[in-house]
């Protein structure tokens, strides 16, 4: 009989570089519209660390780093570009990494509420998430157009585990980068890193409670943090 010790506990998980691999389709995206605008495309390996931040971060770093300036009023227009083609490509070759769905069945019969807090917009999200059969494991999917303010804030993930029913005085984050190291420390609640996101900087040096190299590690982690708790 699997112990129901996760009871009152809330799980917020990031979702690009967290619980999907989503940079192929994201850099894809944005090399179609650097093609467009006549610049030289991205490697995806070389432009992994772009993603995460949101769509509009994304486009401002992927154009610098093709080598243009950005153009601040043409924002809304390469904005809606972005959307509209991305939303069209999203799953084409993004797929949850190893270990994702048994380490969130997992937990979820340990009694644990799961949530995923992420700077993608909802929509998106929760489009993505269904094309890859994970929407069963999840309460609530947040983005930042759905909370009063996104990640680094922490009101992204305190508001993130109210949306999903949870308390967030007994919630941990899982994240990948420096926004979800952050969002945590600022909505006190402890953070789990993954140490195969998109980061430029190793997960360990990101200020996290600690960090997993594969989901399989994942259980304990969170037993030794609500053991603590």
């Amino acid at each position: 009989m699997v112990t129901r010790d996760l009871e009152g506990w809330t799980i917020a998980f990031d979702l690009d570089g967290t619980l999907v691999e989503s940079a192929p389709d994201l850099i894809g995206t944005l090399n179609r519209l650097l093609v467009l605008e006549g610049l030289p495309t991205r490697p995806v390996e070389a432009a992994r660390h772009l993603v995460g931040h949101g769509a509009m971060a994304l486009l401002k770093d992927g154009f610098r780093e093709a080598g243009a300036e950005w153009d601040a009023a043409r924002a809304p227009e390469l904005l809606d570009a972005f959307i509209a083609d991305y939303r069209l490509h999203l799953a084409d070759h993004s797929h949850a990494f190893d270990g994702v769905a048994a380490a969130l069945d997992a937990l979820s019969a340990r009694g644990a509420i799961l949530c995923v807090a992420t700077n993608k917009r909802t929509d998106l999200s929760v489009a993505l998430i269904e094309a890859l059969g994970l929407t069963r494991h999840f309460a609530a999917i947040v983005g930042p157009d759905a909370v009063s303010a996104r990640k680094p804030d922490g009101a992204h993930i305190r508001e993130a585990v109210t949306l999903a029913g949870g308390d967030p005085a007994r919630a941990i984050m899982v994240g990948d980068s420096i926004t979800d190291t952050a969002a945590a420390l600022n909505a006190g609640v402890p953070c789990v890193m993954v140490s195969f996101g998109y980061t430029d900087r190793p997960a360990g040096e990101l200020g996290g409670t600690c960090v997993i190299d594969a989901y399989g590690e994942l259980a304990e982690a969170v037993t030794g943090i609500t053991g603590r708790a």
